[in-house]
């Protein structure tokens, strides 16, 4: 097998070199519909994440264990969602040796299956860890929407040759479902904590000019001021004030 000695490939949203054509389609569609709803209909980020994680251990043909590598600036990846705390050790070893399918289905935009641990040479440390911890076989796809690299989705098994093109067919289908899920969660995430921090320093705005009897533009120039000196973002020395009444290190004398 292609993948026995070392983990094959496929390019950005194709399947690995491994990749024979022998997935099959009964109900399929359905399936990942459902996905798709479910998906759609979680109240958080964090939970969307957690659904995308469950949704492929029990759709992905021979994943025990599920979970999704994400990447803040480029280069901090990290597992937000896993389905065991296996997972996490897992990708805990990749990131410190800075190998594995994982990152390399993240940053060469690449479809890995590696069959077998014990046999591949590529990540010499990292598999060694990773057999340690139990896993013998991985299947890794990149997550990501036009212009915008978000991550992996990776599974994992404890048995070697786990996954099969079927795995991978699926896999693909549900990894393509999960990036549009996962984009539109981040977005609506990212402009909830804006508002929420508008509606913050603009509380604590409206607590200096009441107590100091000065305007709106003087009342923000304290607060940015505080937060420049404590080294603090901005909405968190507004929460401090809201919560408090103070701002930190009494700056509101």
């Amino acid at each position: 097998m292609v993948g026995s000695e070392r983990a094959s490939r496929g390019g950005q949203g194709q399947p690995s070199s491994s990749y024979a054509g022998q997935a099959r389609n009964d109900g399929l569609a359905r399936t990942l519909s459902d996905v798709a709803r479910t998906l759609q209909s979680e109240d958080s980020l964090g939970d969307t994440l957690d659904a995308i994680a469950d949704a492929a251990l029990h759709t992905v043909p021979g994943a025990e264990y599920a979970g999704l590598t994400t990447v803040e600036r480029r280069r901090e990846v990290s597992t937000p969602a896993a389905t065991d705390d296996l997972v996490c050790q897992v990708d805990q070893a990749q990131y410190d040796t800075g190998q594995g399918p994982c990152l390399d289905a993240v940053y060469e935009k690449r479809t890995v299956r590696l069959a077998d641990m014990s046999t591949e040479t590529q990540w010499p440390d990292f598999t060694r860890r990773a057999l340690k911890l139990g896993v013998r076989s991985m299947l890794s796809f990149q997550l990501y929407v036009q212009q915008d690299d978000l991550g992996a989705l990776n599974l994992y098994s404890a048995k070697a040759d786990a996954f099969d093109d079927e795995s991978e067919n699926v896999g693909l289908l549900l990894a393509a479902h999960a990036a549009i899920a996962m984009a539109d969660a981040r977005k609506e995430h990212q402009l909830s904590a804006a508002i929420s921090a508008r509606d913050l320093i603009g509380q604590a705005k409206g607590i200096l000019m009441e107590r100091h009897k000065i305007t709106g533009d003087r009342a923000f120039h304290v607060l940015v001021r505080t937060s420049q000196k404590a080294n603090i973002k901005l909405a968190e020395i507004a929460r401090y004030l809201v919560d408090t009444g103070e701002l930190p290190g009494q700056a509101s004398r």
